[in-house]
Parts: structure tokens; sequence; C-alpha cells
């Protein structure tokens, strides 16, 4: 059986993560690599691919864009796997933040986050959230339009079980589930 490994630079990552991948590929071990931070996740990156033992790994590497420009980043982060030496690496970028997955799909935000009356599906017809991965200080956004009751780790966990697959407007995070698919053909 095939292990994804996925090299993230936070937990909150592995916590959505966990909530997607065993829908996503049912048929996958994983293991999880959680870094402290994009800074860190850099600077390990290579040895931690380059030393992984297992042979029929495939290797995920997801980090937020931030303010940093995407392309950039993504470029950056290509090259380090490609010192490791290793094929069938995905590397993708959250454009902003992580958070814009959930923009994408504010009904599973409402289901784990246990709002009710579909009361966050509103913000998703405002112009300014129509395209989550444009949307500046997401978090700060998200944090607001549940009255404070998301929590990055908490939330995180509690969202990424409902996350849709199928029906989310984030292209990053389309992006990321293309990827997966076709890393695993």
């Amino acid at each position: 059986m095939k292990t994804l490994v996925c090299l993230v630079e936070e937990p909150s990552a592995r916590y959505m993560l966990e909530g997607v991948l065993p829908r996503l590929l049912p048929n996958i071990n994983t293991h999880f690599i959680v870094f402290e931070g994009k800074q860190d996740l850099e600077k390990q990156l290579v040895k931690k691919i380059m030393y992984w033992q297992k042979l029929d790994s495939l290797f995920l590497v997801l980090r937020d864009q931030d303010s940093g420009d995407c392309v950039s980043i993504k470029n950056n982060l290509t090259n380090l796997c490609d010192k490791t030496g290793k094929k069938g690496v995905l590397v993708r970028i959250a454009c902003r933040e992580l958070e814009s997955y959930y923009f994408g799909d504010l009904a599973a935000v409402e289901i784990g986050l246990g709002f009710s009356n579909n009361s966050l599906a509103k913000f998703a017809k405002k112009a300014r959230y129509r395209i989550p991965d444009n949307i500046e200080n997401v978090s700060d956004e998200l944090l607001k339009i549940t009255s404070g009751t998301y929590q990055k780790s908490l939330g995180s966990r509690a969202i990424g079980k409902y996350l849709s697959i199928e029906n989310n407007t984030s292209n990053s995070f389309n992006s990321l589930i293309a990827g997966l698919k076709n890393l695993f053909g």
C-alpha cells in the first residue's frame, strides 16, 4: 500500500488534511511531518524527503502563500524538492492562507462549527468573498464572520472532515485535490 507523506508548515494544515484525505484517498496510508512555520519547513524540507526510507511513498508539500509571491514560493519549494532526487513530490500553495479553503465551502464551516440556518452561506454571495483565494487576511475574515468562534487548530479539525472535495470555490483547494488525484493516478 502506498504512503502519502504530508509535509506541512503548521498543525492546522494537518488537521484539515486528516479530514479530507480519507475521503479522497481511502486506501492510502498517510504520514505527517509538521513544521514550526514556513521557514522551518523550507530549512528541513530537503533532508526530510531525501532521508525518508519507505520506498512506496509519495510526498505532498503544503504551504501558505501569506503575503509572498505564489509563483516564487512554489518555484523555490519545487527546486528544494528536486534536490532530493525523489520522484512523486507534489507542491501546493494555499493562496493567501489555509482558511481560503474554508471560505470556498462555507457550508462545511457552518456544519463543522455548529452554525445553523445557512447563516454563513450568505457571505459567499458578497463580492469581497466570491473568490476565496483573493481575500486579504482571510483568517481574520473567517474569525469575523463566525463571531469569534473559529480557532485555527480546532476549527481546522472541525471543518476539514466536511470540506467538499467536489464543490469548493477556492482554486488553490481545487488545485490541491486535482494534484493529489493525479499523483495517485
